[in-house]
């Protein structure tokens, strides 16, 4: 009998994946193990192989189509097997149904009018039918997940991409409401045109009549010359999406400071001369600023910390997050329990994550999890920069270049001296101005006395 092979779990924070471009056709023989097709998460890209041997007796899926993890994607049997009845034992309609709904832009559901209170057991049945991510959107974006009707997800579960429907829709939500949001068609009576509860409680019919009908937008002119359109999608619609959110749902503020680069150069010209088999050699001066940062996180609980839904976690341990410039966009990998690592084994474990972000291998569970990030353009030359933050973290470093600097000597003599730059970028709900000084005044401590820093 044919075999029907699924999308498979590539993580477990992945819920679908989005085909680039198949290996394989229908009629084509394939092995276990062979790929058939190339695909991309929010993440990372992947191949997926093949589970079973045979013909290619159907594609499931077209390039571009985005595809939910473990529904199916290819049927493989014998030369003009019939694939029906694997299909439908799988409980997909043989008839291409399916493809189409899957394919189609998610519908939006009818609004439904808020409640001002919930039950907890109808709040849990609504939690246990989305996904974590699901919610986390929903929460940054203060969007009430219980009027989604269906998801696009299997069984009808609420997945990420319904909930970025249902934002993008600009339906106003009783929870957008109370958290004094502007709906994006709908405008409130309250100030700025903030939603009200006294909005919240009007029929939805006469808060339509009242509403002024929309305006058709002003078209500029396109400028001269030929031009290409290129939708965003993938990896860069992804990275799109999270800076806007970030950017709207917090109180981001960055600070500046610099410090003697001198120590770093020191020490990076030491590892650099020492015996390869001692495994220093390849310590960079962004390893040891990485290690730095994360010993000053370590010391400062707000900076390792997640804000969701007004509840503040900090974290015992540091999870570094780094920025990583790859051929699909901007990653972050992981670097797990950071704060714990030896400075060899810190260094080591950052490369092999770079590589692999860069090859297209990481695991997806390797692009989450970090409870502070650094973002390192120096090699660049870039002098100063404001990262964005990594939400939910609260706070995100940028490393700038080392360029000379005139500075005050010990005799308060002008001096010239290698200084480099660092950009704390932190939420301000969280941490005040106070004490994202106090965090740079300890970083600048760390690196200029890396030395002793590295010995901890």
């Amino acid at each position: 009998m044919a075999t029907v092979v699924v999308m498979p779990a590539l993580g477990n924070s992945v819920e679908s994946c989005l085909i680039i471009g198949w290996s394989v056709a229908e009629g084509d023989q394939v092995r276990e193990n062979d790929t058939l097709c190339e695909v991309e998460t929010d993440k990372a890209s992947m191949e997926v192989p093949s589970t079973a041997s045979g013909t290619v007796l159907k594609l499931l899926w077209e390039a571009g189509d985005d595809v939910p993890v473990m529904q199916p994607l290819v049927v493989v049997g014998e030369p003009g097997e019939d694939p029906g009845p694997a299909l439908n034992d799988a409980g997909w309609d043989a008839s291409g149904d399916e493809v189409e709904a899957a394919s189609a832009p998610v519908a939006e559901p009818e609004p439904e009018p808020a409640a001002e209170a919930q039950a907890p057991a109808a709040r849990q049945a609504a939690d246990g039918a989305s996904s974590p991510r699901a919610r986390a959107l929903a929460a940054s974006a203060h969007v009430d997940i219980q009027t989604i009707a269906e998801g696009s997800g299997p069984h009808g579960r609420v997945i990420e991409r319904d909930v970025q429907a249902a934002i993008d829709s600009g339906r106003a939500t009783a929870a957008a409401g109370r958290a004094g949001a502007v709906g994006t068609d709908v405008e409130g009576t309250g100030l700025g045109g903030r939603i009200s509860s006294a909005d919240l409680a009007r029929p939805q019919t006469a808060a339509a009549e009242e509403a002024p009908a929309p305006q058709p937008a002003a078209t500029a002119a396109a400028p001269a010359g030929s031009y290409t359109d290129t939708p965003l999608k993938g990896i860069r619609k992804v990275i799109a999406e999270r800076m806007m959110a970030s950017l709207s749902s917090s109180a981001q503020v960055s600070y500046t400071i610099t410090a003697d680069a001198a120590g770093l150069l020191a020490l990076r010209a030491r590892f650099k001369q020492s015996d390869p088999e001692l495994g220093f050699a390849g310590i960079t001066v962004g390893d040891l600023v990485g290690y730095a940062a994360v010993k000053a996180a370590e010391r400062h609980p707000s900076h390792n910390s997640h804000l969701v839904d007004g509840v503040l976690r900090t974290f015992a341990d540091v999870h570094l997050g780094f920025a990583c410039d790859t051929p699909r966009g901007l990653l972050v990998p992981v670097v797990r329990d950071a704060s714990s690592l030896s400075l060899k084994r810190f260094s080591e474990r950052s490369k092999e994550l770079a590589r692999q972000a860069i090859d297209g291998t990481i695991s997806p569970d390797d692009l989450q999890g970090a409870t502070f990030t650094v973002s390192n353009l120096g090699s660049f030359g870039v002098e100063t920069f404001t990262p964005v933050l990594n939400a939910p973290q609260s706070a995100i470093l940028g490393v700038s270049a080392i360029t000379p600097r005139a500075a005050a000597g010990p005799d308060g003599e002008l001096v010239l001296q290698q200084r480099i730059g660092f950009s704390l970028t932190a939420d301000h709900r969280v941490i005040d101005g106070a004490d994202a000084a106090r965090f740079l005044q300890d970083l600048v401590r760390l690196v200029e006395h890396i030395e002793f820093t590295v010995m901890g």
